[in-house]
């Protein structure tokens, strides 16, 4: 029997990123990203393996016209073998404890999750509707970020609030990125050669979206993010925990509206807030080597308050098997991932500068001092991951 293919779908409301996914394969056969869709300055880039990169201007396309200019492509690259689409969905809510196949009842239902991911699940359903069209006898699978913390105990979920804001409103903690989460922590315990059934890792996800995660016996046990990916650490943008009573205080010292808080804890804080430079960590590490204090200071309190929030997260675990970084900042950042160590002497966690320094660009491996608790870099792969749990679902 020959290798399956997987089309991965991820779509935003004016771009969709896209990868073939191969079972036989670790990389991806063909992968790119249409963005500014529905403009005159709509495009698509893609690229297969590393060497061949192109792009493509498409005035006025949309995710359908996209999606059919794909159609040559993806079956070119697949020998016209596709045997599935699996699409990311933001928010499962609570009904969605798996990945699950999608018809008309499951576009119901994650139409009624829209409330609780306004920005993301509208566009997730697009991608969903545009492709049934494009691809209609192919099955369809849904790969829900909160799925994998709905593992998480109440004591962990539950917010502090009146019961009847959870019973009928939903106002709980679902967390987000778990693809990633699940995926790494797999990858952490059969690198190390143990169960993934026996096995307790802490995980930190960072890019421009970060978040940790306690994960034991290959379950959730409990994250930073919360109702919205706000909640939690510092992020690219995102100024994650602050005081609850801040909108408050600023609608009573400023005049804000709501809106104009929103605004600025989503997307004026963060590294760029208080760098007042960059929401991107290599530029900000440039400029803390040039001397940069603003600079400097964002680095050290996003690394801070990480070490916290790993700290807080090891309330769920048992014992330690390892503390696994990935994502962008914790696949290529060897200062962050130093600096945050740093802040964490009461674990017993301790880097080896050397090895550290050459897990940069993609490279798997082990950074911690011999003799010390397990660190390692495990670079994240959610494609795969989606593409893994539409395979499982045609099995």
């Amino acid at each position: 029997m020959s290798a399956r293919n997987v089309l991965v779908i991820n779509c935003g409301s004016s771009s969709l990123k896209f990868s073939l996914q191969c079972e036989a394969h670790s990389r991806a056969l063909l992968s790119g990203l249409g963005e500014r869709l529905g403009s005159a300055e709509a495009s698509l880039r893609w690229w297969r393996g590393e060497a061949i990169r192109q792009q493509r201007a498409l005035p006025g396309a949309d995710h359908g016209a996209l999606l059919r200019q794909l159609l040559p492509m993806v079956n070119e690259a697949c020998g016209g073998r596709l045997h599935g689409v699996g699409h990311r969905v933001v928010h499962g809510g609570e009904q969605f404890t798996q990945s699950c196949r999608i018809d008309a009842e499951v576009i119901t239902a994650i139409r009624a999750t829209v409330p609780l991911a306004p920005l993301h699940n509208p566009a997730n359903l697009l991608g969903i509707e545009t492709a049934l069209q494009v691809y209609p006898d192919l099955p369809h699978i849904a790969v829900f970020d909160t799925a994998f913390h709905q593992s998480l105990p109440e004591h962990a979920f539950r917010y502090a609030l009146p019961d009847q804001l959870y019973r009928e409103q939903g106002v709980r903690r679902y967390g987000f990125h778990g693809t990633s989460h699940r995926y790494v922590s797999r990858r952490a315990a059969q690198l190390c050669n143990l169960a993934v059934g026996d096995s307790c890792w802490l995980v930190a996800h960072l890019g421009n979206g970060s978040s940790t995660c306690a994960v034991v016996d290959g379950q959730s046990r409990d994250t930073s993010m919360g109702l919205t990916p706000l909640e939690g650490v510092v992020m690219g943008t995102r100024s994650g925990d602050v005081d609850p009573n801040l909108h408050g205080h600023l609608a009573r010292a400023l005049g804000w509206s709501l809106e104009d808080v929103e605004r600025l804890l989503n997307h004026q804080s963060g590294l760029l807030g208080l760098s007042g430079l960059s929401n991107d960590m290599r530029t900000l590490e440039q400029a803390r080597g040039e001397g940069h204090r603003a600079a400097t200071l964002a680095i050290e309190v996003f690394c801070y308050r990480l070490a916290k929030s790993l700290a807080a997260m090891s309330c769920a675990l048992p014992r330690l098997d390892g503390l696994v970084f990935t994502g962008g900042i914790g696949e290529n950042s060897v200062l962050v991932r130093a600096r945050t160590v740093a802040w964490l002497p009461l674990f017993g966690l301790a880097i080896d500068p050397q090895a550290n320094a050459l897990c940069v660009g993609g490279v798997t491996g082990a950074i911690h001092r011999p003799g010390t608790p397990r660190i390692l870099v495990v670079p994240t792969n959610e494609e795969k991951q989606i593409a893994l749990d539409t395979l499982a679902l045609l099995d």
